[in-house]
């Protein structure tokens, strides 16, 4: 009896893959490194949840970001539905950032 498996390493390797090619309009940085992917859940159905904030509650991309998001991580062969939830607990900070964000913006 043979069971297929998710490799949740390569799928989640995927998955970040993509939101690394996804960047805050006023920051040129992608929402990856900015920290603002709080986590990401992948089931046995391939659906993916993806937990993220936004920089601000009043982001001008708080419409059209999640729906960005949602759609490149649809794209991804292996993915069968995504869905994003948009939080604000706990609030961004700038220590969210990764130190390359960090330095990309001159914060280093």
């Amino acid at each position: 009896m043979s069971e297929t498996t998710i490799d949740t390493n390569v799928l989640g390797d995927k998955i970040v893959r993509v939101l690394k090619t996804i960047y805050d309009p006023e920051i040129p940085v992608d929402i990856y490194e900015l920290g603002l992917i709080y986590d990401v859940f992948v089931n046995e159905d391939y659906e993916v949840k993806i937990l993220m904030t936004l920089t601000s509650p009043n982001c001008p991309v708080a419409e059209t970001l999640p729906l960005e998001v949602e759609e490149k991580v649809k794209s991804i062969n292996e993915v069968k539905d995504a869905e994003v939830e948009i939080t604000f607990d706990p609030p961004w900070s700038q220590d969210l950032m990764s130190e390359e964000a960090k330095l990309e913006l001159g914060m280093l």
